[in-house]
């Protein structure tokens, strides 16, 4: 019976995708983001689970990368969706669809690129997910805070960071040491300190972080 836990728990992540898509399509953009957030929590424990348990299998590493494209393609797609208000055509809500393709474009590579065992080429698709979902959270706020230009541009622009040919660090260590992993040091260090401060709304910003922090960190090693 083990080697089915971590495939349920990739089923856990799949279905918090699929009630967060309705949660988006019915304007419970906060609940979406909350699918978000459980569903990476699954998706973290699926692959901890078959590694604990040693049962990894070709068919979870598929079934993982269909549940990621749901939750963290899909999802994120419809929420940008909600967020345009009043276009000047209609076909302009459509523009965040470009999350979901490039995300199953940047999940396809993941999967048959070898190079991306210790650092990932393009932004990882939760990254992406997590820098959506902090966006309804600014709504509250200010329900003026995004227009519809500011959201197509956004999603394009998140599209393409899902497949340029640049770097992005992974929080993955070989060791603990601080001259090694500074950079993982340093997000998750800013990361703490924004969440504190600005709670969910912090996501867009740390995001972005992790963005820039990738670009200077690869940059240096290139250097070096």
């Amino acid at each position: 019976m083990k080697k089915h836990i971590p495939n349920s728990i990739t089923l856990a992540n799949l279905l918090c995708g699929c009630l967060g898509i309705i949660f988006a399509l019915n304007g419970n953009l906060i609940y979406a983001a909350y699918a978000i957030w459980i569903g990476a929590i699954f998706d973290f424990f699926d692959g901890f689970s078959a590694r604990l348990l040693k049962v990894s299998s070709p068919i979870g590493k598929e079934l993982d990368s269909l549940a990621d494209m749901v939750t963290f393609g899909v999802l994120p797609s419809f929420i940008m969706m909600k967020l345009i208000l009043s276009p000047p055509i209609d076909w302009l809500v459509y523009v965040p669809l470009i999350i979901a393709v490039f995300s199953a474009l940047r999940l396809a590579k993941f999967n048959t690129d070898t190079r991306q065992t210790t650092a990932f080429r393009g932004m990882p698709t939760p990254s992406i997910a997590f820098f959506v979902s902090g966006l309804p959270f600014w709504i509250q706020i200010d329900p003026n805070a995004f227009n519809w230009l500011w959201v197509s541009i956004a999603s394009i622009v998140l599209g393409a960071l899902l497949v340029i040919p640049v770097q992005m660090l992974a929080l993955k260590f070989k060791d603990y040491s601080i001259a090694a992993n500074w950079p993982r040091y340093f997000l998750i260090l800013t990361g703490v300190v924004l969440l504190l401060i600005l709670g969910p709304k912090s996501l867009p910003i740390t995001i972005s972080f992790y963005f820039f922090l990738s670009l200077f960190s690869s940059q240096k090693e290139a250097i070096n």
